[in-house]
Parts: C-alpha cells; sequence; structure tokens
C-alpha cells in the first residue's frame, strides 16, 4: 500500500507546478482558479476570484461550477500546503484537461508571499 506522500509525489511527477512567484506575474483574467480545500477553508481565507470545489467532489463538479470549462481551459488549482492540488491536477488530467497548473506550496506559500 502506497503512503499519502507517496501518492502525492507519483501525481507531482505527472503534473505541472507553478511557483508563487510565476503564479503573482501571471495573466490570470482567462484561467479559472479553483481551491480544492474543504468549505470552512475556503470561507476563512482565499486566492481572489478563486471558487471552491473540494477535492472529494472535484471531478462530480467540475463541469457543473466552471463558466469555462472546456478541456483545454487553462485552470489553476490550489489547497493548503499542495498535496491535495497536486492530486486534484492529476484526476483533472485523467478526466481529459490539458492544460492544469497546480500552485506550488498552496495557500499558506501564497499567503507568506
Amino acid at each position: 500500500m502506497k503512503t499519502p506522500l507517496e501518492r502525492v509525489a507519483e501525481a507531482k511527477a505527472k503534473i505541472v507546478e507553478i511557483s508563487i512567484d510565476q503564479f503573482k506575474c501571471k495573466d490570470i483574467s482567462n484561467c479559472t482558479i479553483i481551491d480544492v480545500r474543504e468549505g470552512h477553508e475556503h470561507e476563512d481565507c482565499k486566492i481572489e476570484n478563486s471558487i471552491n470545489i473540494p477535492r472529494g467532489v472535484l471531478e462530480f463538479e467540475i463541469l457543473k461550477n466552471c463558466k469555462t470549462a472546456g478541456l483545454e481551459t487553462e485552470i489553476i488549482v490550489y489547497c493548503k500546503t499542495g498535496g491535495r492540488s497536486a492530486l486534484a491536477a492529476e484526476s483533472l488530467l485523467d478526466l481529459g484537461f490539458s492544460n492544469i497548473l497546480s500552485l506550488q506550496g498552496g495557500f499558506d506559500a501564497w499567503k507568506a508571499g
């Protein structure tokens, strides 16, 4: 059986991560930012213009909650530290989305940076 950290490491090997500096310099007007943390975490504090779709329901809710959720839509996912978002990015790739980025270090890194 794999540990959660092993699963995250495997996911990170398959996805593209974006650093906090890259994120801050990025024109995000045409991308969808998804917070995959739980609802209460998102309500406490979030990255501006992000929508909340918890990782546990992401596959079920992605098309309902994203206005422009075409398969080529640029989607940036984040969580608290980067683990859940790596797994979420991998799941979105498995669904056929092709332009997925995971925020390296998650919300904690964004808040600190």
